[in-house]
């Protein structure tokens, strides 16, 4: 009888640790949430954190505090959250950088695939393969063959080595079988005005900032990068309609340190996925660009992860890419 009761209590005990956290878990949040984003402020990513931040401190009746870390192409604020403890109170504004850099860096100090705990991924960003009205080609299958017959003689804008728009344009390389030459910038802007200008040939930009000069008659969209036309550009067709399985596109989502409870992950996927689906939100994201994505899990979420982090990590090895 002794020896029952003493292993009733020692069990007992070894239990107790646990029912303070599942307890939080269940009571969550219980103070502010800070959300980290890795770009600059007034950024795509800050807009859209502080936009579903606002809603998340509505319905869950805490504060999500955005805090702006920018440097090494979002790697600052990805860090901090990894080495965070996971308990839900410091969340990672992710977007493409984020796999962009697994894929591109090899030697970071954490790996996101892993360190990170997908919540939910809220849209995507369409980018614009561009040229200036006087250039020769005016539809994709012209480009390439205008490119391939003229090899390393256009060159190709982007804001920068390992963005977005970078990698855009080096999978159209990939299975175009092309030969352009990278000019990096430091930053859309510049990038943008060398090709209106006309120092350099073609550029894949995201909506936002292409859009007003496409809509002016200042470049002319040859395609788009996402699978599927825009209804804002009616008759641009996509780059996969001429190159089947190309797709390249920003996005933007939340995640967590790893362990982080699953009921925590659980109550802001469900949230977040409100959120978006909220017609104010999505009139707002819209306006930005962004394509707005239909409900999903962690799993799916983590799914989307892997598979973009593979894309890049082939193009890197095709390209034979390396940070700077």
């Amino acid at each position: 009888m002794e020896r029952r009761n003493f292993l009733k209590l020692a069990l007992g005990t070894a239990a107790l640790p646990f029912v303070p956290r599942r307890a939080l878990a269940l009571d969550y949040p219980t103070r502010p949430v800070h959300i980290l984003v890795g770009q600059a402020a007034g950024s795509s990513s800050d807009i859209s954190a502080r936009l579903i931040g606002q809603y998340l401190s509505e319905h869950l009746g805490q504060q999500f505090v955005v805090e702006i870390r920018p440097g090494a192409t979002g790697n600052i604020a990805t860090e901090a959250v990894v080495r965070s403890a996971p308990d839900g109170y410091t969340l990672l504004l992710v977007n493409s950088q984020n796999t962009i850099n697994q894929a591109l860096i090899p030697t970071l100090p954490f790996d996101f695939v892993h360190d990170i705990a997908p919540i939910a991924i809220t849209h995507r960003v369409a980018m614009i393969m561009e040229v200036l009205p006087s250039f020769p080609a005016k539809t994709v299958p012209d480009f390439i063959a205008y490119a391939k017959a003229n090899p390393g003689k256009i060159n190709m804008a982007s804001g920068g080595v390992g963005g977005p728009q970078h990698m855009a344009g080096e999978l159209f390389k990939f299975m175009a079988g092309v030969d352009l030459v990278h000019v990096p910038y430091h930053g859309t802007t510049p990038a943008l005005t060398d090709l209106l200008a006309g120092n350099v040939q073609v550029m894949f930009d995201v909506t936002p900032t292409s859009l007003p000069h496409v809509q002016a008659g200042e470049l002319r969209p040859l395609a788009i990068t996402t699978p599927e036309r825009l209804d804002f550009l009616p008759g641009v067709p996509a780059i996969a309609e001429f190159l089947p399985g190309y797709e390249a596109f920003g996005w933007i989502g939340f995640g967590a340190p790893k362990d982080t409870p699953p009921v925590i992950v659980d109550t802001l996927n469900k949230t977040i996925n409100a959120a978006v689906a909220d017609p104010a939100i999505k009139a707002r994201l819209l306006d930005l660009g962004g394509l707005v994505m239909p409900p999903n899990s962690p799993a799916d979420f983590a799914k989307f992860i892997a598979a973009d982090t593979a894309k890049w990590t082939k193009v890197c090895k095709f390209a034979n890419l390396r940070a700077e």
